[in-house]
């Protein structure tokens, strides 16, 4: 690896650096990332503005440069992307499906340029830029501990939205944030803690890169045999629906023990975060501060779902009601947890991805909040899972709708319960309660907001969790179907 001198191409870049190359180049870069899984501004206008290299991994065999993407965006906003490139004088066809483009590089001259994620040679380089860390502008940190193999050939994953994954044979799993802000990346900033604290419900962190001020990926223990929980929850909720005179309880595939299973794991990792991180307390006017931001993102809300105007009393109640909270411990969290950040292993539960609201700024996804905003994330997607698993059956068009319904419901209702019994171990005191209903009401208004606009068909989902604007806590709803 070469330790270069900084360099761009493009009219200018992040740095206001001149431009090295042509308009083509970035034109090219633009219609890739505009089109890549990854990119996460697609509907708005855009242009790659600029491109500043952040290093060089290898210098030949193919050249694996990483550069940095500055998004401009035609209402104004601006996004760094982190492109990593597999730069080869020739074609390589076997890559046809990865290719970013073909200009002359600043460096290299003309250049056909890959997505190095998809390529093997290039994602190699990597691994023995972990395994051998060099001197240069990337910095490629481990922590003491598991070996790495040099030679383990690269996997990519397929189906992400955000970031990039490539597995290197069945030790190792490299993540890299594409969409990328200046400081401490919370998802390696949260592993590394719980990893150095022995947490059996993470996958172990082994190390990530840096360049200056920006975290660019992390690598850490690859589960091979991992089963993804929501997956799993919809398996649960097909099994239910196969079995005409069964109660959940009595299904082979009932799920209760894996949700009290998952609440212990999640009730482990808070615990561990409270005592790795600072905590706080809320104060009773930040308790009207948090009602006060419930209810303007109802009255949003209701501008998109008019649906919600039935609701919105009840909804202003609750809301109102948590500002009248005294007090309350807020620390790190999750910040984004459901069932797909969940993954089932031969030695129980790990939970994934602690980047946070990815649309959230970064500052927001590190401040501290209450566990009960993860407790509700994992609620209604207890939810979700059995009310999707029903839609998709009822779209068959075979007969039992009604009793699918109720098996849905009670699927819900068991697991939820189940999920909140064992995280808390402990009947709720009213404050919790009241802080527990509005956190669940406000992501269920989340989602109708983003169901409206994604998936219309898929409105009735989180409005049937308002039930007259307040949503029933698991032990309700369970007793109701009893």
């Amino acid at each position: 690896m070469t330790d270069e001198t900084p360099t761009s191409y493009g009219p200018g870049d992040a740095t206001g650096a001149a431009s090295t190359a042509t308009e083509d180049g970035l034109r090219q870069l633009s219609e890739y990332i505009e089109g890549a899984r990854w990119f996460g501004g697609k509907g708005r206008g855009l242009r790659v503005s600029g491109v500043r290299r952040l290093g060089v991994i290898a210098d030949e065999g193919p050249r694996v440069v990483v550069d940095l993407a500055e998004v401009t965006y035609d209402d104004g906003g601006v996004e760094l992307y982190q492109v990593p490139l597999a730069l080869y004088t020739d074609p390589e066809h076997r890559l046809d499906h990865a290719f970013v483009g073909w200009w002359e590089d600043p460096d290299a001259g003309w250049v056909h340029a890959y997505d190095a994620v998809h390529d093997r040679e290039a994602m190699a380089a990597y691994l023995r830029a972990f395994a051998y860390p060099p001197d240069g502008r990337l910095e490629f940190h481990r922590l003491p501990g598991d070996e790495l193999d040099p030679t383990a050939p690269s996997t990519p994953f397929t189906g992400e939205q955000s970031n990039s994954s490539v597995a290197f044979g069945e030790h190792a799993l490299l993540k890299l944030f594409r969409r990328v802000t200046p400081g401490t990346n919370p998802d390696i900033e949260i592993h590394e803690q719980l990893t150095l604290a022995g947490s059996d419900n993470v996958a172990a962190l082994l190390g990530w890169i840096q360049s200056e001020d920006l975290q660019l990926g992390m690598l850490q223990k690859f589960l091979r045999t991992a089963s993804d929980g929501w997956e799993l929850a919809l398996t649960s909720v097909r099994n239910l629906f196969a079995e005409a005179d069964l109660y959940a309880g009595e299904v082979g595939g009932d799920f209760a023990a894996e949700a009290q299973r998952l609440g212990e794991a999640v009730g482990h990792i808070h615990t561990l975060l409270a005592e790795h991180f600072p905590t706080a307390e809320r104060t009773a006017s930040d308790h009207a501060e948090l009602a006060k931001a419930m209810t303007e993102r109802l009255e949003a809300a209701l501008d998109v779902v008019p649906e919600l105007a039935e609701h919105a009393p009840a909804l202003r109640d609750l809301f109102a009601a948590v500002g009248s909270i005294e007090s309350g411990t807020i620390q790190r969290v999750h910040g984004d947890l459901h069932l797909g950040q969940t993954l089932r292993t031969s030695k129980g539960w790990k939970i994934v991805d602690f980047e946070g609201e990815p649309a959230k700024p970064l500052a927001d996804r590190v401040l501290p909040d209450s566990p009960w905003r993860d407790v509700a994330g994992m609620l209604r997607s207890f939810d979700y899972a059995p009310r999707v698993a029903e839609m998709t059956a009822a779209a068959t068009g075979d007969d039992g709708r009604e009793q699918r319904a109720f098996r849905a419901a009670e699927w819900s209702a068991r697991n939820q319960a189940a999920f909140l019994d064992a995280y808390a171990g402990r009947p709720l005191a009213a404050d919790e309660q009241t802080l527990l209903a509005a956190y669940v009401a406000d992501k269920a208004v989340y989602e109708c907001v983003y169901e409206a606009r994604n998936r219309p068909t898929w409105l009735s989902i989180p409005m049937a969790a308002l039930q007259g604007g307040r949503p029933e806590t698991p032990g309700q709803a369970e007793e109701t179907l009893r």
